[in-house]
Parts: C-alpha cells; sequence; structure tokens
C-alpha cells in the first residue's frame, strides 16, 4: 500500500494537536490571543502548532501553504502542481470560548484539487484521514502514532460514511459561529419544501466531517471562509463520494487560487437519495 506522505502529515496533525493541548489545558494560559488585519483571532497556539507542522512536512518534496505562514506571490505559488495547504488551528473562536470544537487541517493538493486530507479533532482524540483511492476513515481515541504504520491504523479505524448514522430526515449541518442571513434564508427554504429537517451546529471543520460521517445532509456555508477552512474536509469528502460544490455554479471548489479566498459552497455527502431534492436548492 503506497499512500505517500499520509503518514508523514498524520503524524504532524498529531504532534500539533498535543502542543495545542498543552496550552488549552493549562488553567494559567492566557493562550497569547493577538487579532490579525482582519480582526480575526490567533492565538499562541495557532503559531506553535505552524511551527510543528512546518517542521514535520518539511522533509517532504511538497511546499507548504498555511493560514500562519508567510503567503508567496501568485507568480510563485502558481508553478505548485502540488502542495501542502495547512489551517494549523481551524477554529480559534471555539479555541478561546474552550468548547472543544476546534481542529487541525492538514491537505495534499494535486493540480488544484484535494487528493488528500487529515482534520484532527485535539480534545476528543479523533483523526480523521482520507486519500485519493484508499477512502475515508475515523481513528477514535489517538493522541499519537507511537509506532503505528498506516496499514495499523486502517485495521482499527472506521470507513466513512458510516452506515451507523443513517436518518430519515433531512439534517442541514451550520455554522456555530457564522450563521449569516443568506444561510437562515436557505435553510428555511429548504424547511418549507421537506417535511423533517433538523438543524445541526457545530464549529470549524467538523461541519464537513459530520457531511463525511454520514451524520448530516448538507452544509451550506454562504460565507466568506479562506482555502485552509475547507481543503482537508474537501478531501475526506470526496473520499466518501461526496463534493463541495460552489453555490452558483455547477463546479467544485478549487485550491491555490490568486485569491485564497472560498467562494459560497454547498456541501454534499454521496447519494442519499436526498441529494436531488437538495441539488434543486443549490443557489441561494
Amino acid at each position: 500500500m503506497e499512500y505517500p506522505y499520509l503518514i508523514d502529515a498524520i503524524d504532524a496533525a498529531l504532534l500539533a494537536g498535543e502542543e495545542i493541548m498543552g496550552i488549552y489545558d493549562n488553567p494559567q494560559s492566557d493562550f497569547g490571543i493577538e487579532h490579525k488585519a482582519d480582526n480575526s483571532p490567533l492565538t499562541m497556539a495557532d503559531k506553535k502548532a505552524h511551527a510543528i507542522i512546518a517542521h514535520r512536512l518539511a522533509s517532504t518534496p511538497y511546499p507548504l501553504l498555511s493560514e500562519e505562514g508567510k503567503l508567496l506571490p501568485y507568480t510563485e505559488r502558481q508553478k505548485w502542481t502540488d502542495l501542502w495547504i495547512v489551517d494549523p488551528l481551524d477554529g480559534t473562536k471555539e479555541f478561546i470560548k474552550r468548547n472543544g470544537e476546534f481542529t487541525v487541517n492538514i491537505a495534499l493538493i494535486h493540480q488544484d484539487a484535494p487528493a488528500m486530507g487529515i482534520i484532527y479533532v485535539p480534545v476528543k482524540h479523533v483523526l480523521y484521514f482520507a486519500a485519493q483511492g484508499l477512502g475515508a476513515f475515523r481513528k477514535d481515541d489517538i493522541v499519537s502514532l507511537n509506532g503505528q504504520t498506516l496499514e495499523d491504523l486502517l485495521r482499527t479505524a472506521t470507513r466513512l460514511p458510516d452506515t451507523d448514522k443513517r436518518h430519515n430526515n433531512l439534517i442541514v449541518v451550520a455554522s456555530r459561529s457564522h450563521l449569516t442571513t443568506e444561510t437562515q434564508t436557505y435553510i428555511n427554504d429548504l424547511k418549507e419544501q421537506y417535511n423533517d429537517v433538523v438543524l445541526a451546529s457545530s464549529g470549524s471543520s467538523l461541519k464537513i466531517c459530520m457531511i463525511a460521517e454520514g451524520m448530516a445532509d448538507v452544509y451550506p456555508r454562504f460565507a466568506p471562509t479562506m482555502e485552509w477552512d475547507t481543503a482537508a474536509g474537501h478531501a475526506i469528502v470526496r473520499a466518501t463520494g461526496g463534493e463541495i460544490w460552489q453555490a452558483q455554479e455547477n463546479a467544485p471548489l478549487r485550491y491555490n487560487k490568486e485569491n485564497l479566498l472560498n467562494p459560497w459552497f454547498i456541501v454534499l455527502p454521496a447519494d442519499t437519495g436526498k441529494n436531488s431534492f437538495i441539488k434543486k436548492t443549490l443557489t441561494p
């Protein structure tokens, strides 16, 4: 079984998660909160997680595009056919609130599309990982590799989607911190057209993981996000047969664009029988 650098990326995510939890669990920590130019928060945990991931992936042949790293100009980035896209701490607001809904996101992009994705949930010790041709998996109760190989992980992981998560109602997942008027209108429209709609909220890339697991049927995001917010989750949901669609175009999200801002999007799982209905409402 050859999936080059997947185990390296998993190790990087677990190491970053350990560093984040060392800060999160310290009652004396004030998190060293700063604010970036767009007024979004930045903590000591973001910085340290970035440093660990950058160091761990430096041995791979691919350049790194990280939310907390140096952003190179597009004239240089456009030459990259393969690259890592990383959010060292996705859900910084959730981290500061101490609600546990934050993740470490690492994705490998090949020719503008997600080919590999890792999402680690440090508080719950839950790891999601996927690669094109391998599939998507959830591994519980993991804090470090401790010598485990990819084959070892696969023997004890759950393949996604999880058939135990099947449900009859229409579950819509939305952001806990960024529920816009447009998103709420979209959800209201679904409620008018579908008999049984349930709204579930979550922070960070966990929303995409809910789609990949089969716990939810649609995740509309009509608010600003960046490529590092979605790349890892996109790889995972895509490996289950799902997709992240641009809300106003019949095309998936693309990566390493000149402008790293994502368009509005809708995440759909592999066809569950509800997809044809949801696709009719694709444009907000």
